[in-house]
C-alpha cells in the first residue's frame, strides 16, 4: 500500500509560477510568500493568530512581488507554505529548517520530528519550490538570456523586544554587484524616512540561507534580498509605495549594470 502524501491532491501546490516567459531580466523569488499549513499537520497545534504573525510567513511582500512582476514583465516564483511547516530560505539539513521555536513560539507539531516526517516536508515542499527555481534559471542560460535574482523578503518590526529601524534593507553576501548599484540610489531617496539597512536586519550566510546562496552565487548570477518592514506592507497603498520605490531603484541599477562579463 502506497504511504500518504503529506499534501492532500486538493492541496494547493507549494509553488506559484507565475509570467515564466517574462521579458525581463529580473527573475523575483517570493519563499515565504503565504502561510499555507497541510491538512495532516493539524495546524502544528497553533492557533491562526499565531501563524497569521511574522513567524508564518513574509507578510506583504508577496503582494509588492506581484506589482513588480507586472511593472517589469518579469518571473515571479514563490512558496505558499509557512516558512514553520519548512522554511524554503534555508538549508534543510539545518535545525532552523523547521522550527521548534520561532522567535517565544514554541511549535507544537514541530517537536521531536522524526528524520523521516522532516524528509517528507522537504521531499514534498522544499525540493518542488527549488527545483522550479533551477529549472527556471537553467533554461534562461541554455536560451543565453541575461538574468538577475531578486529574492524578495519582508520583516518584522520588532524581533524578541528589539525594535528595527530600517524601512527596507539590502542583503548579500560574496557579490555586491547590485548591492552596490541600489545602495545609493535607495540612501539618497528623501522619502525614505531611515538608513537603508546594508545586511540589515541580517547578513546571507550559507549557514542561515538558501536562495541567494544556491541560485544567485551558486550560478554566478548578479542578485541581492531585499527586506522590507512588515508595518510598511499592511495595506495596498503600502505594497504599491515600496513596490514602485524598490522598482525604480531596480531600474536605475538595471542602467548601471555591465550586460556581460565582471562588474
Amino acid at each position: 500500500m502506497a504511504e500518504a502524501l503529506l499534501l492532500a491532491p486538493d492541496e494547493p501546490s507549494p509553488v506559484r509560477h507565475l509570467r515564466p516567459d517574462g521579458s525581463s531580466p529580473f527573475v523575483f523569488t517570493c519563499d515565504h510568500a503565504d502561510r499555507l499549513i497541510p491538512r495532516r499537520l493539524g495546524r502544528l497545534g497553533l492557533e491562526e493568530t499565531e501563524i497569521a504573525r511574522h513567524i508564518g510567513w513574509d507578510i506583504g511582500i508577496w503582494e509588492v512581488g506581484l506589482i513588480l512582476a507586472a511593472r517589469f514583465d518579469a518571473p515571479l516564483i514563490g512558496q505558499g507554505y509557512s516558512r514553520l511547516v519548512i522554511d524554503c530560505n534555508r538549508p534543510p539539513e539545518v535545525q532552523s529548517s523547521i522550527p521548534e521555536i520561532s522567535e517565544s513560539t514554541v511549535i507544537p507539531g514541530n517537536l521531536h520530528l522524526s528524520d523521516h516526517d522532516r524528509q517528507r516536508r522537504q521531499n514534498e515542499i522544499f525540493e518542488p519550490y527549488h527545483a522550479v527555481i533551477a529549472d527556471a534559471l537553467e533554461a534562461r542560460r541554455l536560451a543565453g538570456r541575461r538574468t538577475i535574482l531578486v529574492a524578495l523578503h519582508s520583516f518584522t518590526p520588532v524581533f524578541k523586544d528589539v525594535p528595527r529601524p530600517w524601512e527596507i534593507g539590502l542583503l548579500f553576501h560574496r557579490d555586491r554587484r547590485l548591492a552596490d548599484r541600489l545602495l545609493p540610489w535607495l540612501r539618497h531617496r528623501h522619502d525614505i524616512k531611515t538608513p537603508v539597512g546594508e545586511n540589515e536586519p541580517y547578513a546571507v550566510s550559507d549557514e542561515t540561507d538558501y536562495t541567494i546562496p544556491v541560485h544567485g552565487e551558486g550560478r554566478g548570477l548578479p542578485h541581492v534580498a531585499v527586506e522590507i518592514r512588515q508595518d510598511l506592507l499592511l495595506e495596498p497603498v503600502g505594497q504599491r509605495r515600496w513596490a514602485g520605490l524598490f522598482g525604480d531603484a531596480l531600474t536605475e541599477a538595471l542602467a548601471l549594470m555591465p550586460t556581460d562579463g565582471p562588474p
